[in-house]
């Protein structure tokens, strides 16, 4: 679950990434995460989403690697460090990591359809009362993959409208 590795003659703990199973852990990027904040009588809208209603946080480091803060009983996006190709006959579920699971981190991420390409945007809630660190650059969330016959309208053949995200937290969109 956790990997070491040597940067610069000194180990430390990494959260791990990269392929396993059936899946494969994706990474945080850290170019970008921002939070929900409580603003009184704002109502968030997915039909009219309005990007103030989300404050980026600033990166920290320390011996420990490069985070995130998300406060206590918040919400927060992210973007994955890798970029993805889904091939047609491939669907991804993606789920939580249960290190940040025993952290109180919950994982709410939808499907990469089959065709769908791009940086996926990952959500993440903080259910505990305490405010939690989110590691950059190191796995985050695992994607399982379902693999079945190519499919008749793929995510890119339908010009999904998350099609080809970029590095950058994507909001919600109609």
């Amino acid at each position: 679950l956790v990997r070491k590795m040597d940067m610069a003659g000194s180990t430390m703990p990494v959260i791990s990434y990269g392929l396993s199973s059936f899946g494969y852990d994706i990474r945080l990027s850290s170019k970008e995460f921002r939070i929900f904040r409580h603003i009184p009588g704002t109502v968030i809208d997915p039909k009219h989403f309005n990007p103030d209603n989300l404050e980026p946080t600033q990166i920290r480091t320390d011996k420990n690697g490069s985070y995130f803060i998300l406060p206590a009983h918040s919400y927060g996006l992210g973007v994955a460090l890798e970029r993805l190709e889904i091939p047609e006959n491939i669907t991804t579920i993606c789920i939580g990591k249960s290190t940040y699971a025993r952290c109180g981190i919950i994982a709410n991420l939808t499907p990469a359809e089959a065709g769908w390409r791009g940086y996926l945007t990952l959500e993440f809630s903080n259910s505990s009362s305490a405010d939690c660190r989110i590691y950059a650059n190191e796995g985050v969330v695992q994607l399982l993959f379902l693999e079945g016959e190519p499919c008749q309208v793929s995510y890119k053949t339908r010009n999904g409208k998350y099609q080809d995200q970029i590095e950058m937290v994507t909001l919600a969109r109609v």
